[in-house]
């Protein structure tokens, strides 16, 4: 069971750092440091720094404010594209504690796979699609959006995380019968 657990935390973790990269890097520095519901093994340790926690705070304002800005938002998404899949990968090993064990590679590129592609629909698919049926005004509301699901996403994974196996099964039968109904329709 502990197994599954840590699965589904270091999934839900890796999909938030999608939305966000910073947010789910806070949530297990903080968790970890100041609880006792989450340990982080060394490397990772070094996120509960007060120095690092601050650094990350830091970033997740920044990042907050630069996706809230009209023609920012769009830069922060590019550079972003390189960042949150290596939050990812990082939070995913980080949380994936009987993964990590076994082995780091694999850890590491599920979690990039996961918040890469979190990302991807996000940045070309989504906010493209916001933007032009807009006129950029809700980029706002969504970018909200998206930092409120990121950290509740981020919280659950790690105090909860088999709603994140309940949301995990649920998405795949949604992505089943959607496809289901493509190949009827075709």
């Amino acid at each position: 069971m502990e197994l599954l657990l840590g699965i589904f935390s270091a999934f839900g973790l890796s999909a938030s750092a999608g939305l966000n990269a910073y947010i789910p890097l806070f949530v297990i520095a903080f968790i970890a440091r100041y609880t006792d519901w989450f340990k982080l093994q060394a490397p990772f340790d070094t996120l509960t720094n007060p120095w690092i926690m601050l650094l990350i705070g830091l970033l997740i304002i920044i990042e907050f404010l630069a996706d809230k800005v009209p023609a920012f938002n769009h830069i922060n998404d590019a550079i972003q594209t390189f960042v949150r899949p290596v939050a990812g990968a990082i939070v995913f090993a980080a949380s994936a504690k009987v993964l990590t064990d076994v082995s780091p590679v694999v850890s590491l590129a599920c979690g990039l796979l996961v918040a890469g592609s979190i990302h991807a629909v996000k940045a070309l698919a989504v906010r493209p699609v916001v933007t032009a049926t807009t006129g950029g005004a809700g980029n706002i509301p969504v970018s909200i959006a998206e930092d409120v699901v990121s950290t509740i996403t981020s919280i659950l994974s790690i105090i909860l995380p088999f709603l994140v196996g309940i949301f995990i099964i649920l998405a795949g039968i949604l992505v089943y019968l959607w496809m289901q109904r493509r190949k009827t329709k075709a």
